[in-house]
C-alpha cells in the first residue's frame, strides 16, 4: 500500500513537472504577448520613443537648412518640421503593435513571454522601460553625424558608380 501510495505521489509529481515544462515551451499566445506589451507599457513607449526621435530630425532638418539657407525658401524648415511632426503624430501605432504580436510569437514561447513579463515587472524593469527613451534619444543624436557622414559618403559613391555606367554605356553605344 504505501509502495503504491509513493508510486503514485511520484507519477503526479512528474507529470505536474512534466505538464509545467511543456507549458513553457508552448507557443505564446496572442494574450501573453498583448500581456507582455501591456507590461512593457507599449503605447506609452512608442510615444516617447516617437517624441526623443523628432527632437534629432529636426536638428538634422535645421543643419541641413543652415547648409543650404541661400538656396531654400525662407519658411522651409517650419514646412519640414511640420511635415516630420505630422509624420510622427499620423503614425499607425496601434496597427504596427497589432503587427507585433504574431512577430513576438514566432520568436517567443510562453515560458519566454512570462521571463519577459517577470523582468519588466520587476524594478530594474520598470527602470529599463524608463530610462529608454532617454537613452535612445541622446543614442540618436551621438550617431546622427556617424550616420549622416555615412549616408552622404554612400550617396556620392552611388552617384559616381551611376556616371561611371552610364558614360561607359555611351561610349558602346557611339
Amino acid at each position: 500500500m504505501k509502495l503504491f501510495a509513493f508510486a503514485s505521489i511520484l507519477c503526479f509529481t512528474f507529470s505536474t513537472a512534466f505538464a509545467q515544462s511543456g507549458d513553457s515551451n508552448a507557443p505564446a499566445t496572442r494574450e501573453d504577448i498583448q500581456n507582455y506589451l501591456n507590461v512593457m507599457h507599449a503605447h506609452e513607449m512608442m510615444a516617447q520613443m516617437a517624441d526623443s526621435m523628432s527632437k534629432p530630425m529636426h536638428e538634422m532638418i535645421h543643419q541641413q537648412y543652415i547648409k543650404d539657407k541661400d538656396k531654400l525658401p525662407a519658411d522651409f524648415e517650419e514646412r519640414m518640421n511640420r511635415i516630420m511632426d505630422s509624420m510622427f503624430k499620423e503614425m499607425p501605432w496601434d496597427q504596427m503593435l497589432d503587427a507585433e504580436v504574431p512577430i513576438y510569437q514566432k520568436h517567443f514561447t510562453k515560458g519566454d513571454v512570462n521571463a519577459l513579463i517577470a523582468f519588466y515587472s520587476s524594478p530594474t524593469g520598470q527602470k529599463m522601460m524608463r530610462e529608454l527613451p532617454e537613452i535612445m534619444s541622446e543614442t540618436m543624436q551621438s550617431t546622427m553625424p556617424m550616420i549622416q557622414g555615412q549616408v552622404e559618403g554612400i550617396r556620392v559613391r552611388v552617384e559616381q558608380e551611376f556616371a561611371q555606367a552610364l558614360n561607359g554605356r555611351e561610349q558602346k553605344t557611339n
